[in-house]
C-alpha cells in the first residue's frame, strides 16, 4: 500500500514540481516588494488558476498523444511541420533565456561568497563561473548533472535554517508596507511568475512515469502547482519580512545586511552549485538538441550553446527580471497559445480556448513594448 502510495503519487508529484523549481523563483520577493503585496497576492491566485487550466488541458492533449513526444512533437502532430519548426525555434530562444538566467544568478552567487575574501571585479567571478560550466559541458561530463536533485534539496535546507536564524527579524511592515500600486509596475509579475510556474514540457515524463494509472495525472499535476505556488508565497513573505525595501532580484543576496554572513553565504555557495549542475544538465541537452535534431558538428554545438549567453551577458542584458520577463511572457506565452490550438485540434470548447489565448496573447505585446521601453 505504501509503497503504491509512492509510486502513483509522491514519486511523480516531486518529479513534477522538482522539476518547475528552479531559479525564478527568487526574483519574486523583489517583484513583490516593487508593486505592493496585495497586488502580487491577485496575481498569484489568477496566475495560478490560469496555470492549472492551461497543465489540465495538456493533460488532456498528452493522454490522447501517442506516447514519448515532447512539445515539438506535440505541435507536429497536431499543428504541422511549420509549427514545429517554429516551436523549435521558441525552444531555443528560451534556452538561451534559461542558460543565461543560470549564468546571471550563479555569477551574482559566487561574486558575493569569494568577492570579500579574494576581491576581484564581479566579471571575474562570471567568467570562472563561465569556465567551469563550459569545460564539463564540452567534455559532456553526466556525474554533475546527476547530483542536482540533491543540491536543489540542500539549497532548500540552507534557506529553511536561514529562515530559522532570520524569524526574529521578520517585520510585518516590511510585508504591508506601502499600500499604493505603483502603475508602472502594474504588469511586472506577469512574465517572472508565469516563468517561475511555467512546467508543461514536464507533464509527458509523469504520463510515462504513471503506468496503469494514467487517470491520475490531473490530480498529481494539479495538486503540484497549488503546492508550488504556495510555497512561492511563503518564500515571498519570509525574505520580504527580513529585508522588507532592501530586497534584491535575487533574494539571497540581500539577506547578507540583516543576517551572519556565515549562513547565508552557504545558501549563497549551495545556490552557486544548484545553478551550475542546472546550467550543465540544460546545457548537455541543448547541445544535444542541436548536434542530434538539427545536424550541427559537436564543438559548434558547444560553442553556440555556452558562448551565445555568455555574449549577451557581455552586450548588457543583465537583469535577472527582465530577462525572466521576457522568457515567461513572450516565449511561454506563445507555448501557451499554441496548447491552446492543439486543444482546439482535440476537440477543446471555444469559451475557454479565446478568452485564454487573449490573455496570453496580451501579455506577450505588453512584454515586448515594456522591453523596447
Amino acid at each position: 500500500m505504501i509503497k503504491d502510495l509512492f509510486k502513483n503519487y509522491i514519486y511523480p508529484i516531486s518529479a513534477f514540481s522538482g522539476g518547475i523549481i528552479g531559479v525564478g523563483f527568487l526574483s519574486l520577493p523583489y517583484i513583490a516588494m516593487k508593486v505592493n503585496i496585495w497586488l502580487m497576492l491577485g496575481y498569484f491566485l489568477v496566475l495560478t488558476a490560469l496555470i492549472v487550466v492551461i497543465n489540465l488541458i495538456f493533460c488532456d492533449i498528452s493522454l490522447k498523444t501517442p506516447d514519448f513526444k515532447r512539445f515539438p512533437g506535440f505541435v507536429g502532430h497536431y499543428l504541422g511541420k511549420k509549427a514545429q519548426f517554429f516551436t523549435m525555434i521558441l525552444m531555443i530562444l528560451g534556452s538561451f533565456g534559461v542558460l543565461l538566467a543560470y549564468l546571471l544568478i550563479g555569477g551574482e552567487f559566487l561574486t558575493s561568497v569569494f568577492q570579500p575574501i579574494f576581491s576581484g571585479s564581479d566579471l571575474i567571478y562570471v567568467l570562472i563561473y563561465f569556465c567551469i560550466v563550459s569545460i564539463i559541458i564540452y567534455f559532456d561530463i553526466k556525474v554533475i548533472a546527476r547530483v542536482e536533485f540533491w543540491v536543489i534539496i540542500l539549497l532548500f535546507i540552507s534557506i529553511f535554517l536561514v529562515s530559522i536564524d532570520g524569524f526574529s527579524q521578520i517585520k510585518l511592515s516590511n510585508i504591508f508596507s506601502g499600500n499604493q500600486i505603483d502603475l508602472n509596475n502594474f504588469f511586472l509579475p506577469y512574465g517572472p511568475l508565469l516563468f517561475a510556474l511555467w512546467g508543461i514540457g514536464l507533464i509527458p515524463e509523469i504520463e510515462e512515469m504513471l503506468i496503469g494509472k494514467k487517470k491520475e495525472l490531473k490530480k498529481i499535476v494539479a495538486v503540484s502547482t497549488i503546492a508550488i505556488s504556495i510555497f512561492y508565497f511563503l518564500f515571498i513573505l519570509l525574505i520580504l519580512g527580513i529585508t522588507g525595501s532592501q530586497t534584491d532580484q535575487t533574494a539571497l543576496v540581500g539577506l547578507k545586511g540583516f543576517l551572519g554572513s556565515n549562513m547565508v553565504s552557504v545558501s549563497l555557495l549551495v545556490g552557486v552549485m544548484a545553478t551550475i549542475t542546472a546550467f550543465i544538465t540544460q546545457g548537455i541537452v541543448f547541445k544535444k538538441v542541436l548536434m542530434y535534431d538539427l545536424g550541427i558538428k559537436h564543438w559548434q554545438a558547444f560553442v553556440i550553446t555556452c558562448f551565445t549567453p555568455m555574449i549577451l551577458f557581455l552586450l548588457g542584458l543583465k537583469s535577472f527580471v527582465v530577462l525572466i520577463s521576457l522568457t515567461g511572457g513572450v516565449l511561454l506565452g506563445i507555448n501557451g497559445i499554441l496548447i491552446l490550438l492543439m486543444y482546439k485540434k482535440i476537440g477543446g470548447k471555444n469559451i475557454i480556448i479565446y478568452p485564454l489565448s487573449l490573455v496570453f496573447l496580451l501579455g506577450v505585446i505588453y512584454e515586448i513594448i515594456y522591453f523596447i521601453k
